[in-house]
């Protein structure tokens, strides 16, 4: 075995293994869980994007900011002269194993990018073998979950796993917002679903949506690392003046027609000032359906400047539009009988759920100035990102549901999660090393639940 000194030179070549005899198995990432390069169109260097630490923002402002074109469906870069592309390398793993694997994020092993890497390993482990019976699916994340390109995408590499693997059917395991582009091809694509698909193994997917963090996502932004690296990144309102216009993120709204314990709500301490010049403080609610017009006066004024344009980026109608579509998709989509579902959600974490801006003391004047408010937040059970109600209300007839306390991210590298996911495939470490013992206590699996 050669000799490792450092941990970014570790050895995961096992090309001169024999390959257990495996189901195969395509690893579908979530939001924000593809590495995303930006291509010249015609000549130059290949750019990576997302996901980055050095020049981040710059970069993104320059290669990602973009607009939704609603002729064609799409999100469009602001820049003319490059697009945005998946690395294939690896066979799709590459993108989504770890999501900046520059040498330096290698070598300090930054957890925050290490995202489906833990997991390849251990299926490597379990002997499953790359271009074999392991493949790995990364897309576009800005795109609409139901988009001709991303069906597409998920179809070539079922058809080329399945193919790979001597025609045997399979098994997939999605992350977060992964699972409901794999509802929308089983709904778009039913048949071709029963053709390749063995089981399906779903972690923390927002069925229902994700209410406190894509509300406050639209009027403030979003913040993918906390701390002192989040200094070296993407910027909360960068990253928000792209995602106001990606369809995926008004796909994860709360899903009005659900039946909620307790319908989400965003709060507002509004000042209103009379015509005699009396105010009135008062806190206004938006369940939702009425957010949307909360929206549209808070982001009436959004803009951004590129390249010396102004460009406006109000709340996007257009794009609710194609999300209330999309949420019909879903609905429509049924497994075929006998099939094997199984859901893994997170829980014991605060995780957002109602979003309230201003205070009684401190109220909101104009409703554009939401936007440069950080909201307090009211916290139901989860996993610190998705309410564990959303992700357990798939509607599919599951074998088993099972609750795991552990954070969105953190889910993919969890030893119950992989003890669990072994269980469900039938495989075991090829190797004679036991396993490590779960710190997390059992969570049994619910008896299954039509909704």
């Amino acid at each position: 075995m050669p000799m490792t000194l450092c941990p970014c030179f570790g050895d995961r070549n096992t090309d001169d293994d024999e390959p257990a005899d495996r189901d195969p198995v395509l690893l579908v990432s979530g939001m924000g869980g593809s590495i995303l390069n930006s291509k010249p169109k015609k000549f130059g260097f290949t750019t990576r994007v997302w996901v980055r630490f050095f020049l981040a923002d710059l970069e993104f402002r320059k290669k990602i900011w973009s607009v939704y074109n609603p002729d064609t469906g799409y999100t469009e870069t602001l820049d003319q002269k490059s697009d945005i592309v998946v690395p294939e390398d690896d066979h799709g793993l590459y993108a989504i194993d770890i999501l900046d694997p520059s040498l330096f994020t290698k070598c300090i092993h930054l957890t925050e990018v290490y995202h489906f890497h833990d997991m390849i390993d251990m299926l490597v482990g379990c002997g499953y073998k790359k271009g074999t019976t392991l493949f790995g699916y990364g897309y576009d994340f800005r795109q609409s979950n139901r988009i001709d390109k991303l069906m597409d995408g998920l179809k070539a590499k079922l058809e080329t796993a399945y193919k790979a693997s001597g025609g045997r059917k399979v098994n997939l395991i999605s992350h977060s917002m992964g699972g409901i582009m794999i509802l929308c091809f089983l709904s778009l694509h039913h048949d071709d679903f029963v053709k390749y698909v063995n089981k399906w193994i779903c972690l923390a997917c927002p069925f229902q949506g994700a209410p406190g963090c894509i509300n406050d996502t639209l009027l403030t932004g979003l913040e993918f690392v906390d701390g002192f690296e989040s200094y070296f990144f993407v910027s909360r309102w960068t990253m928000h003046q792209l995602l106001v216009e990606c369809p995926s993120i008004y796909e994860m709204m709360a899903n009005p027609d659900y039946k909620w314990k307790k319908q989400p709500e965003i709060h507002v301490w509004q000042k209103q000032t009379k015509e005699d010049g009396e105010s009135n403080i008062s806190l206004e609610s938006y369940g939702p359906v009425q957010c949307t017009s909360l929206f549209d006066e808070a982001l009436k004024n959004n803009e951004l400047t590129y390249d010396g344009k102004t460009v406006s980026l109000p709340f996007n109608f257009d794009i609710l539009e194609w999300a209330a579509g999309t949420r019909k998709v879903i609905n429509n989509a049924k497994l075929p009988d006998g099939f094997s579902f199984y859901n893994i959600y997170g829980t014991a974490l605060d995780t957002p759920f109602d979003c309230c801006y201003g205070s009684k003391e401190s109220p909101i004047e104009d409703l554009t100035d939401i936007c440069h408010t950080m909201p307090e937040y009211s916290y139901v059970d989860g996993d610190g990102t998705v309410p564990s109600e959303s992700a357990k209300a798939d509607g599919l007839e599951a074998i088993a549901r099972v609750g795991v306390a552990a954070a969105h991210r953190e889910l993919l590298r969890h030893e119950r999660v992989f003890e669990l996911i072994k269980k469900w495939l039938g495989a075991e470490p090829t190797d004679t090393k036991k396993s490590k013992t779960s710190k997390v206590a059992d969570a049994d699996a619910v008896k299954p639940m039509v909704l």
